[in-house]
């Protein structure tokens, strides 16, 4: 196993400034969303954004993927390549996958956006994935576990009916996009590596309205829910601080409190 590299506070304090600016392009990503407009329009408008902020995209050309944003819509789950034909209407969910690199050092978040006005069930499919990046978020206290974060996830999605996708995981994150270690949006709480000061956690539950089996299109890319019904995803750029969790892509970055 990879050992898990712990940030300096010069490490943590570029990563800051990454992740404040995948939060505020995310911010007008987010306005941008509206029935009509193409996810390739999306994906425009986030490169023009990252030019303007100074930084480099994270995704674009990773293993040859094509695309700024990871623009998902509907069962997509995620992956989804920007297409100048994909327009969205009302009642679609818009999924945002975003990250960027600033001055070495990489920032990562997603966001799923209802598309005007939705169904009840899409929306507490929105709300239940959303909550449980957050009961996520609660127990990344150092000494905690890595199991300790999927299981908060996978509790509070089962609880409410939905299914928790096992194919992809959360994962470390700093000089690279990915880093060890693996982080599962299910597991037994009290297993796995601990936590500690210095981590930074890449954490995204994807939420199936149905069953959590996926499969891959022939563009190599795009996953997609087995059965046709609604996906979610919300991702946060974690630190694991000595006084607990710090959101690095949240527009406030106080810990959050675990009350």
């Amino acid at each position: 196993m990879n050992p898990v590299e712990l940030k300096s506070p010069d490490e943590i304090a570029l990563m800051r400034e990454a992740g404040r600016i995948v939060c505020e392009i995310l911010d007008e990503l987010e306005k941008a969303v509206a029935p009509g407009v193409s996810t390739w329009e999306l994906d425009a408008l986030a490169e023009k954004l990252i030019a303007q902020k100074g930084a480099r995209p994270a995704f674009k050309g990773y293993h040859g993927f094509p695309g700024v944003l990871c623009a998902s819509v509907n069962q997509e789950v995620v992956h989804g390549i920007p297409n100048r034909k994909r327009r969205l209407v009302a009642g679609d969910l818009m999924k945002l996958d975003f990250g960027v690199v600033y001055r070495g050092f990489f920032g990562d978040s997603a966001r799923t956006v209802p598309v005007g006005k939705v169904t009840p069930e899409a929306q507490a499919l929105v709300d239940t994935t959303r909550q449980s990046l957050e009961k996520a978020i609660q127990v990344m206290q150092p000494g905690n576990r890595i199991g300790d974060i999927g299981h908060a996830v996978q509790r509070h999605v089962e609880a409410r009916g939905f299914s928790v996708v096992r194919d992809f995981t959360g994962h470390g994150i700093g000089r690279k996009l990915h880093e060890p270690p693996q982080v599962p949006n299910y597991g037994q709480a009290g297993a796995g590596m601990k936590l500690r000061p210095g981590m930074v956690l890449a954490v995204e539950p994807m939420v199936n309205q149905g069953t959590p089996d996926v499969e891959v299109l022939e563009d190599e890319w795009t996953a997609v829910t087995v059965d046709g019904k609604l996906s979610a995803h919300f991702e946060h750029t974690i630190l694991i601080s000595e006084r607990g969790p710090e959101v690095l892509t949240r527009r406030s970055l106080r810990a959050l409190d675990p009350g």
